[in-house]
């Protein structure tokens, strides 16, 4: 009899696992209270494996020998604490993919930058000409690329809610690339269990592998030494010289991982602004490891193209600037973008507040901000917190109202800044959705 593998959520994580699962051998029933999308229903229905939409059946879950659980899903759900309580293993599928994985995964995790620093890490491996896939987080998920398009290395994004659900997860290669508040309704309001997780990453590495890591972030250089960590470490920094590692120094990034360092200035990277100075550094410092020749890693530096929705500039109208820089959904990574801007700011923020303070914003707002369009359902502590600091707050409950305010109120010169510190399910499917719609209208101006 093959074993019951049950996947709660059919989105691309859920789906991923079920392909691996089936492919296992496992008699695998895919369970997902919201809808399937048509794309995960096309896929599920031409493998012939079984699922439901819109319901979840418990005695048919509870039969489960093996659950991967979507990341979406929170471990205080009801049926959740049933199958705990029915001592059910529930795993994430990160760690059901690592399970079948043959080749070697270089994971990159933090609160902000992670989907940039894994983007260029993916580019310059592949300029090396290396058997390299990218997935986890970011585009298709670990388990679908391992039964599909299985590889020497994997380069995966992984999120802290992905890292809860992985026991014996080890990458070859981890980044942590800060840690700042983020996800706390997720974690009982206690930045400690956040910061566990994250740290976790490292969790089953080896003296074989390497731990990269911001030694100049406070939140990690404070909980380094209690995390157990048997990788080699490698701090990257801007503040201090490294012995094994990266920094920069005079305008010039060092990486020192043998006898035959790697230097470039900054001025090329193609990324600007200091928080991209950290992750050009990671993913330099990661690839030097694992081998990568220093004139890949250089070039790979100079002609990367950066993400969408991360400070992705869409387009002026009438000297209006306008950035998308949805993918900002935490206070810090909306610090970075609003620290860049150097003209007036109509900023538009809002959406569903994870625990948010807003306490470090408010330097930046009062000395950048003209203007700000709050667009989500609930603005109150988004008035509260700027109300002193900018003397123009209205609010906007769709994306179109949110556009035309700003350009209404926008002078030549100024800069349109969509950077929402705030998760986007209350008006948005997700932050590309929120990215998309805010192009679309934009470009309709």
């Amino acid at each position: 009899m093959p074993q019951k593998l049950v996947i709660l959520g059919s989105g691309e994580s859920g789906t991923g696992a079920a392909i691996l699962g089936m492919q296992q051998g496992f008699d695998v029933f895919v369970s997902d209270k919201g809808l399937i999308k048509p794309i995960y229903l096309q896929e599920l229905d031409k493998r012939g494996i079984a699922y439901e939409s819109g319901q979840h059946t418990e005695d048919r879950i509870l039969e489960a020998d093996l659950v991967v659980k979507s990341p979406g899903i929170p471990d205080k759900a009801p049926l959740i604490q049933k199958l705990l309580q029915a001592g059910i293993p529930i795993i994430s599928e990160i760690e059901f993919g690592w399970r079948y994985c043959k080749g070697k995964v270089l994971a990159i995790t933090g609160s902000n930058g992670k989907t940039t620093t894994t983007s260029l890490l993916y580019h310059i491996l592949q300029k090396e000409g290396l058997d390299v896939a990218l997935g986890g987080n970011i585009g298709r998920s670990f388990a679908r690329l391992v039964a599909e398009a299985p590889a020497a290395w994997y380069v995966l994004e992984v999120s802290s809610f992905q890292l809860d659900g992985c026991k014996s997860f080890r990458p070859h290669v981890a980044i942590l690339c800060n840690i700042t508040e983020d996800h706390l309704d997720r974690y009982n309001y206690q930045f400690e269990l956040y910061i566990h997780s994250k740290l976790s990453i490292a969790g089953n590495q080896t003296a074989d592998d390497f731990f990269i890591y911001n030694a100049d972030d406070p939140v990690t250089a404070r909980h380094l030494s209690g995390a157990n960590i048997k990788a080699r470490k490698v701090p990257i920094s801007r503040e201090q010289p490294v012995e094994f590692g990266g920094s920069i120094q005079n305008a010039q990034m060092i990486i020192q991982t043998d006898k035959d360092p790697l230097t470039m200035t900054i001025h090329d990277f193609a990324l600007p602004g200091i928080h991209n100075s950290y992750n050009s550094m990671a993913a330099g410092v990661a690839a030097k490891v694992i081998g990568v020749r220093k004139e890949t890693i250089r070039e790979s530096l100079e002609d990367f193209k950066g993400i969408e929705h991360r400070l992705e500039p869409v387009t002026a109208v009438r000297g209006v600037r306008f950035i998308n820089d949805s993918k900002a959904t935490n206070v810090n990574s909306t610090w970075y973008a609003l620290e860049e801007q150097t003209a007036n700011v109509v900023w538009i923020v809002g959406g569903v507040d994870k625990g948010n303070d807003y306490t470090i914003l408010k330097d930046l707002a009062r000395e950048k901000v003209k203007a700000i369009i709050c667009l989500g359902l609930d603005n109150e502590k988004l008035h509260k917190a700027f109300s002193e600091e900018v003397g123009y707050i209205v609010d906007a409950n769709n994306m179109q109202a949110a556009v035309q305010m700003a350009y209404n109120i926008s002078e030549p010169g100024d800069i349109v800044l969509l950077s929402p510190a705030c998760a986007s399910f209350d008006l948005f499917e997700n932050y590309e959705d929120r990215g998309n719609q805010f192009k679309r209208y934009v470009r309709n101006l």
